[in-house]
């Protein structure tokens, strides 16, 4: 069996749901350039990808490579290659003891990478136990190691969630945005963890600064992530120039600046009890429009 049988049946799954392979390169929690190699016999799937894609598409893992279940839930999966399978290794559909219940929304995958950032934003990811997300998600321990085999494999998606909300949220909230000055006041109310969902976001991203120092793979996930916001900050900043709304700047470090003033008063909000005065989400609010107001608003001339 070839790879480009594999590619063409996830294919059909894919165009079957109705969404780009965008989309669903975020509905299986992988990046989006390695969903488009394996589509097209660069890069190998892997099982626990090929489960993902099963899940999300409503079909068997057998329909994907080509083969038939066998006894108790087994399927005989080969090992994806860009030209042929090597040696066959087993995937096993979890088993869960409790009753079916009906999918979870976005399917499973998702819903297990939901519950993992909410987790880690409350206990910190080396406190989080792999149980424990089967307990969030009420299913087995095997149904999460069935799509995520590894807890780095459970970090990388979490983070990767996070930054494509991050990005969706962005530009539903900037979509039609014109003016410069209000866009990039968008911006930094989005970065202001004023409401839970904000503050569970900022603690991911605190455990993410602390494992990208550690961990390769989250290390490119940081890098990539920050190289994306600081474009999105230095292209508004240059629209603004241009629209005599900013100062003439440099764009690029003016948004290196911004954003490490973000981090810094986020991480002190974070790292403070609430409450206290001047060190609540209100106060880095003020300070960042300040910040911008000082450094690069035209003054208006009176």
């Amino acid at each position: 069996m070839q790879q480009d049988e594999v590619a063409a049946r996830v294919r059909q799954v894919i165009d079957a749901t109705g969404v780009s392979a965008r989309e669903f390169a975020r509905r299986i929690v992988i990046d989006p350039s390695k969903l488009s190699r394996s589509l097209n016999g660069t890069r190998r799937f892997t099982a626990a990808e090929l489960a993902r894609i099963a899940d999300i598409g409503g079909v068997d893992v057998g329909r994907l490579i080509g083969t038939t279940a066998g006894a108790a839930g087994e399927v005989t999966a080969g090992a994806v290659t860009a030209g042929a399978v090597t040696t066959p290794s087993t995937v096993r559909s979890p088993s869960p003891s409790r009753p079916p219940s009906p999918p979870p929304e976005g399917g499973r995958p998702l819903q297990i990478v939901r519950e993992t950032v909410r987790l880690i934003a409350e206990r910190g990811f080396h406190a989080v136990r792999v149980a424990d997300i089967a307990a969030a998600c009420h299913t087995s321990t095997a149904a999460i190691h069935y799509h995520f085999p590894g807890r780095d494999e459970l970090l990388e998606a979490a983070v990767r969630w996070c930054m494509d909300e991050d990005t969706r949220r962005r530009a539903e909230a900037t979509a039609g945005t014109r003016h410069a000055g209000d866009e990039l006041r968008l911006l930094i109310e989005l970065q202001t963890p004023r409401t839970e969902q904000q503050r569970r976001q900022w603690c991911v991203w605190l455990d993410l600064w602390a494992e990208a120092a550690r961990s390769t793979t989250v290390g490119r996930l940081h890098v990539e992530y920050y190289r994306q916001w600081r474009g999105t900050v230095a292209d508004v900043i240059r629209r603004g120039v241009e629209q005599g709304v900013f100062r003439p700047v440099d764009a690029d470090g003016a948004a290196l600046a911004l954003t490490a003033l973000i981090d810094g008063l986020a991480s002190q909000v974070l790292a403070t009890e609430p409450g206290l005065p001047g060190t609540g989400a209100p106060a880095m609010h003020d300070a960042l429009i300040a910040h911008v107001d000082a450094c690069l608003t035209v003054p208006v001339s009176g």
